[in-house]
């Protein structure tokens, strides 16, 4: 029979996990490196099965190791949340927030967003991850990201998470001002030209692939550039051409670097939504700055 597990030793797991080796864990945790190794070994013990393969490099998970792993850091989050959300019910405004956002929310909405609610609650840590939904599933899946308002394609993980449409963008065929084939009015017209997009990850970008395979066309990605930064430097310094946010380019700054094709066929509007994970209350910081984000985009509507 299995012994019942401390909170010592899932605390001590999940971040020799995390760190790779018992060393750096236990530097982390301020526990000597016998006292962490004693809390594994009961572990084990207790559950009747080996977690880690132990090497000179430091520790690799076992196929136990794994599956206990998913459970063991989602209750460690669970706990942190539950702990924070009472202390925030009790008036005590602290802890953290922990969000993902797409990249053109990164550029348009979410600084004005964020720094309304810095100044509502300036004790409250929070962190911003960058990307497409699917790069966001693991800490969703955790519970290390609160929520993540992103685009999505429908996908395995569908049954996983809650979705919330707060708003449609309009994506426009982009490249430098002066571009050779600015006055182009057909997606065919460009497809001789050098491309730049981001991996099409179960995300808008996967629509996007749909449309060029309806029509008969596929634009040569030379470059990938998963990041809006790297996308928007290429643009503005060489003939390729991507596909972004009209927003984004009626930014003040980019706008004098890029201009947006006026295409003949309009590109298919993304739908963005605040994703979270199923039976899972967000506490009361990370509702209140979802609900920031909600009117932000009823306001842009």
């Amino acid at each position: 029979m299995a012994s019942p597990i401390k909170l010592h030793q899932l605390r001590a797991f999940v971040e020799v996990t995390r760190q790779g080796s018992i060393r750096a864990a236990a530097r982390l945790l301020s526990l000597s490196q016998p006292a962490l190794t004693k809390a594994i070994k009961e572990l084990e013990e207790g559950l009747g099965a080996r977690l880690f393969i132990r090497h000179r490099q430091g520790v690799q998970l076992t196929e136990c190791g794994e599956a206990f792993f998913r459970h063991a850091s989602l209750i460690l989050e669970e706990l942190r949340a539950a702990q924070e959300d009472i202390q925030q019910r009790l008036g005590n405004i602290g802890g953290r927030v922990s969000i993902g956002v797409g990249a053109s929310v990164a550029r348009t909405i979410m600084p004005e967003v964020i720094t309304r609610f810095h100044r509502a609650y300036p004790h409250v840590k929070v962190r911003v991850l960058e990307g497409q939904l699917v790069s966001m599933i693991p800490e969703l899946r955790q519970g290390e990201l609160d929520f993540t308002i992103n685009t999505y394609y429908h996908a395995s993980f569908d049954n996983e998470l809650l979705y919330e449409k707060l708003m449609e963008k309009e994506y426009r065929v982009v490249g430098r001002c002066g571009h050779p084939c600015a006055g182009a009015r057909t997606l065919q017209e460009l497809m001789q030209c050098d491309w730049t997009l981001p991996t099409p990850r179960g995300s808008y970008y996967k629509q996007l692939v749909d449309l060029f395979v309806s029509l008969g066309v596929m634009p040569t990605v030379s470059v990938t550039c998963e990041t809006f930064m790297s996308s928007t430097s290429l643009l503005a310094k060489s003939d390729f051409l991507s596909i972004l946010p009209r927003d984004v380019i009626e930014d003040p700054i980019l706008g004098q670097q890029l201009m947006a094709f006026d295409l003949d066929l309009p590109l298919p509007r993304a739908t963005f939504y605040l994703i979270q994970r199923k039976e899972t209350a967000l506490t009361p910081m990370s509702a209140h700055l979802a609900n920031l984000f909600r009117q932000h985009c009823r306001a842009s509507a």
